[in-house]
């Protein structure tokens, strides 16, 4: 989803202000896991011309695990703070950035693959697990 070449065509700024739903941290979030997410998926590759595309539900999955490794069990007050309260929330982000120029899609992604990825009570209180045991 990362854009190479593309023009971005608004700022950050507009695109929070035309959304007004999310603040600029939310954008920034999705920004900073989308990153963690390529990296944990396609780390293997070598090849600085291969696709490090990630789908909406890969996308989903990891900013869960980023917002829980960033903030533990406050993750979910965090996101919710930001009005991000369920996956479909994260769809429209990176749809407004893909809109803005800041991500790209490939023609089968849609902002519909963000929908119910998963429950977001359930995803960041009952299956959260503290990471080291003694």
């Amino acid at each position: 989803m990362p854009t190479d070449e593309k023009k971005k065509t608004r700022s950050m700024l507009e695109i929070v202000e035309a959304v007004g739903v999310y603040p600029l941290e939310a954008y920034d979030f999705v920004q900073q896991g989308l990153q963690a997410t390529v990296q944990k998926i396609h780390a293997d590759l070598t090849d600085p011309d291969a696709s490090r595309h990630v789908s909406g539900r890969q996308l989903s999955e990891g900013l869960r695990d980023f917002a829980l490794q960033r903030w533990g069990l406050m993750a979910s007050v965090v996101l919710a703070r930001w009005n991000i309260t369920s996956t479909m929330d994260f769809g429209r982000i990176v749809y407004a950035m893909i809109d803005g120029g800041f991500f790209s899609k490939t023609q089968e992604d849609s902002v519909e693959d963000f929908r119910n990825v998963f429950d977001f009570k359930r995803a960041f209180e009952q299956q959260y697990q503290i990471g080291s045991r003694v």
